[in-house]
Parts: structure tokens; C-alpha cells; sequence
């Protein structure tokens, strides 16, 4: 894939390019806004979009679209929820699912929604728990102690899930609460084909024909959740021009970074993830190939893996480019060279310095920490529920404020809702991915390395492979609620081989872990420094980077050019049967039969995919799109190849998100789906009994 960026040169030596900003709702861009649309953003219709909002514990976002907990996301971000529910004789990825009733409404295997209700500005108890001049290992010890005291009272208080959220690379803490929903029913999902019309070769391109939807229904005390804000329904959708706002949870950005962190990006993390993810997706396309079984269980995770190499490389090719790192460079000497005369200049040097000491301790330990801690060694699905059996053991009997954060008070409903999945797990698969990870180990660490030679155990990966998948016991939930129940000493008595060799790693991951830790902690403190100086040169008025937390971004629908040739805003229906011709139906522009047989009935006008300029990433997968009356006008499925960059850099000359049109959503449930209740109801906003 060749990046196209060249229009960033120019773009990026702007402190702050036209609409960029993943915004805060806690402190959203009113005055922008207001001076270049002309739309005032009120604290009702913040709440009302905020409260409307969700975001899905699988990595992505969604919204309330009804009064009755009707929630619409991605197909995509779906995708792992229609992988659990499917078998051998019900493939609901393959094949879509639609329930014409309640009573057939499906639940998830275990699928956590959460709604955010307030925010708080914890940065002074965080920083005050940090005593200053305390050692980079203890103070992340300290301030690990201090957030989980402040979300432990949090939830006491509330009731609500807290979490707090690190922002601007530390240069402040806010507690997030959020209302959860674990009953979640699955509604409606077309074709896999219908939803990624295209496949790879459109990914992350434009035009494009996608139906990337799926929707839920949100439950309580086993009824249809009873929601009070959710987005009503736009009949008439949107024009070119139109100015529009995403509300959803950006996953992560790193415009904030110091050059010595982007060049550790470039030249130590992508090296490894690329290549990596490569060979995983060859893995799977090829296990895949040997059976339709095959291929329908490795399908999501290899949707997975050729989507995150796309990004990869579009990131890695934006490192690469002097029209990034040379606007990056020329802005971060700019700021240096202008603090150098204040009273803070001194400390925002020796910020940049400690930043570069901590970067090159990452550097050295970087592969190593993925393998173990990150677990890409053991990567199973087997594996990780060993070792949250392992570490569950040996964390929950410490205090709160000591455990390794994923097992704090606050997270544990969460994690027992995974612990005890019911989601399928394949041997057979789960033996090709380890063999694999295992071998990457191996190749990685070398043959010779003495945890290498204890991990193998005097066998070939295959053959290890073989022998810890098929010997443990972790994939009976039945097991694993006994071993959690019982704690440390019931989990060593299992003398369970996957859980052993958990345990076999767990002593120099931890260390990983610590020493990573105590290095992040190192660069917080030093962003903290630097974030201070900016906010006194520049103001307050700045997005930070992205945290998966709920953020807004806005701008108008816009159609862009590219090599001389003008890309319309929109694709309509016409289009989509055009493209698919012009393919003669084959894959990956073939359509589910359903749409060939029902082609007469939809009016070939409707938009169908559009796009406009606010700022996304990754995350937003599944964000509604909203007009100024705060109404949902589309669903933000995809970015197009320039987006890619938007992890470093933001421009609206040509980067664009990519929305799937609310009136094609509606066409096709009516037209296609039969599904004329559930399209009533996104229409009227309630269920009609």
C-alpha cells in the first residue's frame, strides 16, 4: 500500500489545522464552533449526545437509537459477538441474523456495554499522591495506589463503574463513571459480504459500499432497558455541507509524543508488529483455506489482523515520511527554543531529557515485554485465561490499592465477566496460533535462550503446542469458577500444564511489566512539565491524545480530490450494483443472494456511504454521526487511506471518515431484510408493542 501524504507538509507546521481535536465533553469546543459554524454547543445537547453514547468493551463504540435500548454499532465491531454465537450449523457472521420477536433476540456471550454519566478532575489527589523526588518505580507504585483508592470510592459512592483516565501523557487525571449493561441481545446483522462489500482491497478506500451496522438491544432485570437519551432517527439524512459531530471512544493517538517517541514508533515497534501481523494473517488465510469449518473460525480474527496491518502500515509509511516527522521536528524545536527564556525553561529541558532516558529503556526491553507480558509468546485464547487464573490467585488476597490494576475493586465484575466467558474456543486452532507464537518466541528471543529451552520443554513448538492445548482444563468455565473461587492454593493444586507454564514466565514478565511501568511513570512526569508550559504559551483550548474514552469531533460533509480526479461526498445504491458488475459478482465484490433477487426494490438514488472531515482513529468504529439537532444522520464505519496518519497529524484536505448513510439503513432493513418493525422502530424511537 502506497501512503499518500504529501498534503500534510504544508498543513502540519499549523499548531492547530482546521477542525482537528478529539474534544472532551468535559471541556468541548464551544468557541470554534461558534465562530466557524455558528452553532452553539448547550449543555443539554452535550449531555443528551453524551448519555446517547456507548462504548463496547470489544473495542469499539455505538449508540442508543430507542426508548426500549435499541443500541446500533459497527458490523465490524460486532463481528466478535456473531463469531461466539455461531456454529457449525449457524454461521450469524456468514449469514446475518435478524430476530422478529423478543423471545428471539440473542444474548451475548459476554458483551459489557458502558455509558459514561459524569467526569471529575482528579489530577490534584493523583499528583498529590506521587511524593516528589520519589524513584520512577515507586512513584508508578504510588500513583497506581492512589487511583485505585480514588475509583474504589468512586464506585462505593456511585455504584457506577470508575475509572481513571491519564490525559495529555500525564499532564492531567479525570475519573470517568460509567452505567454498565452485561445483558446485551443481539438484534439484527446482515451479510458479513453486505456489511464489507469489497473486502481488503476497499479497506480504508473511497468510494465505498459497506452496510456496516448491526444492532443490540440493551436489557435490564431481563426487560428492554428504559432509556432516556437516545438519538432520534433522521429521516432526511444529510447534504454536502452539512456540518456534522462524532461521539465516540478514539482509541488511542499520539500527537502529543516527543520526536524520541515517534522514532521509537518507527524504529523499534512497527518493525516488530508489521512483520508480525503478516504472518499471522498468512497463518490463518491458509488454516483457514483447508475447510469451510476452518475458514468460518478463523474468519473474525483474520478480519482482525489484515485491518490492523493496513493501519500499521499506513502508520509506518507516515513515520517514514518527511512530511511528518519534519513539521513534527520543526515544532517541537520551535516550543523548546520559546520556553528556553521563561522561568520554565530549564525544567521543560530536562523533561525532554528524561523522556529520552526512558524511551531508550523501552527500546532495550521493548521485544522481550511484548513476548512475555504482552503474551504474544502464548498467543491463545487458552493462555490468557491461564494466566488471569495464575495472577487473580496471587493479586486479589493484597490490598486494593496494591494489585496490578486490572484486578482492582472496580474492574472485577468486568473481569469475571470474561473469566467465565461461555464464547467457544477451538483446539484446533488455538494449537496453530501457539505453535506459531511459540516459533516467533524462539526466532525472536533464540533457540538457546534458557527460558526459550524451559518454555519448549524438549519439544518442537508443534509438538508443545499440541501438549499444553490439549492437556489443560481452562477452557470448562465450570473449572475455572472453581480454581477462582478457591484462590492461589486451589490453582497450584490443579497442576494444570497451561497455568504451570503461565507460571514458569510470570516471575520475568512481572519484572518486564515493573520495569515498563517505572518508565511510563518517568515520561508522565515529564509530559506533566512540558503540558504546563504549553498550556501557559498556547492556552487551554487543546485536545489531548486519545485515551478510548468518550471524545467529540465535528465537520462538514465534504468530498475531496484525488490525482486530479474529484471524489463526491457520496455513494448511492446504483453504485454499489455498478461495482459489483463491474466485478461480475466475484469475490470480493460479490453480493449475498438476497441483494441480487431484491435489486428492483430499492431506489437505486439512496445514499449509501458518505464522507466528512472530523477527526477519528481507530475506536470510533461504530460512533453515531449527528446533525446540529442531534439527530443520527449515519455510523462512522471506516477512515480512508489518508486517514491513517491521523495518529500523528490531523488535515482536512483530503483525510476523511467514512459514515454509512442512516437512509440506507433503513432502505435495507425495509427492502431487503423484511425487517419493517425494527425499521418502524429506529423511526419512531420506541417499540411498537
Amino acid at each position: 500500500m502506497k501512503m499518500r501524504v504529501l498534503p500534510l507538509l504544508l498543513l502540519l507546521a499549523a499548531p492547530l489545522c482546521a477542525d482537528e481535536g478529539m474534544w472532551l465533553f468535559s471541556a468541548p469546543p464551544r468557541a470554534q464552533v461558534k465562530a466557524k459554524y455558528g452553532f452553539e454547543l448547550t449543555d443539554a445537547w452535550l449531555e443528551h449526545l453524551m448519555k446517547s453514547s456507548v462504548r463496547f468493551n470489544s473495542g469499539g463504540s455505538g449508540s442508543f437509537v430507542s426508548a426500549d435500548g435499541l443500541v446500533i454499532t459497527n458490523h465490524h465491531v460486532a463481528s466478535d459477538d456473531l463469531q461466539k454465537l455461531s456454529d457449525e450449523k449457524n454461521n450469524y457472521l456468514r449469514d446475518g441474523f435478524h430476530a422478529r420477536t423478543l423471545a428471539e433476540e440473542r444474548k451475548a456471550v459476554d458483551l459489557e456495554l458502558n455509558v459514561l454519566q459524569s467526569i471529575e478532575d482528579v489530577t490534584a489527589r493523583v499528583n498529590a499522591g506521587v511524593p516528589a523526588g520519589t524513584a520512577a518505580g515507586e512513584a508508578a507504585a504510588a500513583r497506581r495506589k492512589v487511583i485505585a483508592e480514588i475509583e474504589k470510592e468512586s464506585l462505593a459512592k456511585t455504584g457506577l463503574r470508575s475509572d481513571v483516565v491519564t490525559l495529555y501523557q500525564g499532564g492531567a487525571y479525570h475519573l470517568y463513571r460509567f452505567k454498565k449493561y452485561t445483558d446485551v441481545r443481539l438484534v439484527w446483522a446482515p451479510e458479513q459480504q453486505a456489511a464489507f462489500f469489497g473486502g481488503d482491497p476497499d479497506n480504508f478506500e473511497f468510494p465505498r459500499f459497506n452496510l456496516d451496522a448491526t444492532v443490540y438491544r440493551a436489557y435490564e432485570d431481563g426487560k428492554p432497558a428504559r432509556i432516556e437519551h437516545y438519538l432520534k432517527w433522521s429521516a432526511a439524512g444529510t447534504k454536502e455541507g452539512d456540518l456534522t459531530f462524532v461521539s465516540g471512544h478514539p482509541g488511542s493517538t499520539n500527537r502529543q509524543f516527543t520526536l524520541d517517541e515517534l522514532r521509537f514508533l518507527r524504529d523499534v515497534q512497527y518493525p516488530y508488529a508489521v512483520p508480525r501481523l503478516k504472518r499471522l494473517e498468512v497463518l490463518l488465510l491458509s488454516w483457514g483455506a483447508r475447510s469451510e469449518e476452518n475458514a468460518r473460525r478463523a474468519k473474525d480474527d483474520l478480519f482482525g489482523l489484515q485491518n490492523s496491518r493496513k493501519v500499521y502500515d499506513g502508520r509506518q509509511a507516515g513515520l517514514f515520511s518527511p512530511a511528518i516527522m519534519g513539521p513534527k521536528a520543526a515544532a517541537e524545536e520551535a516550543f523548546r527554543r520559546q520556553v528556553a527564556g521563561r522561568p520554565e525553561g530549564r525544567d521543560v529541558e530536562a523533561a525532554y531529557g528524561r523522556i529520552a532516558e526512558a524511551v531508550a529503556t523501552q527500546r532495550r526491553a521493548y521485544v522481550r515485554y511484548r513476548m512475555l507480558e504482552g503474551g504474544h509468546a502464548f498467543a491463545s485464547d487458552s493462555f490468557g485465561l491461564a494466566r488471569n487464573l495464575l495472577r487473580a490467585g496471587d493479586e486479589l488476597p493484597k490490598p486494593n490499592g496494591e494489585r496490578l490494576k486490572e484486578f482492582g475493586d472496580t474492574r472485577r465484575e468486568s473481569f469475571e465477566l470474561q473469566l467465565f466467558s461461555e464464547k467457544p474456543i477451538h483446539e484446533d486452532l488455538e494449537i496453530v496460533m501457539l505453535t506459531e507464537a511459540l516459533t516467533i518466541f524462539a526466532e525472536l528471543s533464540g533457540f538457546n535462550d534458557p527460558l526459550v529451552q524451559k518454555v519448549l520443554a524438549g519439544q518442537s513448538p508443534a509438538n508443545r503446542a499440541a501438549a499444553l492445548i490439549n492437556g489443560t482444563k481452562v477452557r470448562d468455565v465450570a473449572f475455572r469458577k472453581r480454581l477462582h473461587a478457591g484462590g492461589a492454593a486451589a490453582v497450584e493444586a490443579a497442576n494444570d500444564p497451561l497455568i504451570e507454564l503461565a507460571r514458569l514466565v510470570d516471575a520475568e514478565a512481572r519484572e518486564l511489566r515493573k520495569q515498563w511501568e517505572a518508565a511510563d511513570e518517568a515520561k508522565q512526569q515529564a509530559h506533566a512539565v512540558i503540558e504546563k508550559a504549553r498550556f501557559a504559551l498556547e492556552g487551554p483550548d487543546r485536545a489531548p491524545d486519545a485515551t478510548f474514552t468518550l471524545r467529540l469531533s465535528y465537520g462538514p460533509v465534504r468530498g475531496y480530490e484525488e490525482g486530479g480526479r474529484r471524489i463526491p461526498a457520496y455513494t448511492t445504491i446504483a453504485g454499489l450494483y455498478a461495482r459489483n458488475a463491474e466485478h461480475r459478482n466475484r469475490e470480493p465484490f460479490d453480493l449475498p443472494a438476497r441483494w441480487l433477487e431484491r435489486k428492483a426494490a430499492l431506489d437505486p438514488a439512496t445514499p449509501f456511504n458518505f464522507v466528512h472531515t472530523p477527526d477519528i482513529i481507530g475506536g470510533n468504529s461504530g460512533s453515531p454521526v449527528v446533525n446540529t439537532a442531534g439527530e443520527f444522520v449515519g455510523i462512522i464505519f471506516d477512515g480512508n487511506i489518508q486517514s491513517l496518519v491521523g495518529d500523528f497529524a490531523y488535515e482536512d484536505v483530503q483525510s476523511r471518515a467514512v459514515s454509512v448513510d442512516c437512509r440506507a439503513i433503513i432502505a435495507a432493513l425495509r427492502q431487503v431484510y423484511g425487517a419493517d418493525a425494527l425499521a418502524a422502530e429506529l423511526l419512531a424511537g420506541r417499540r411498537t408493542p
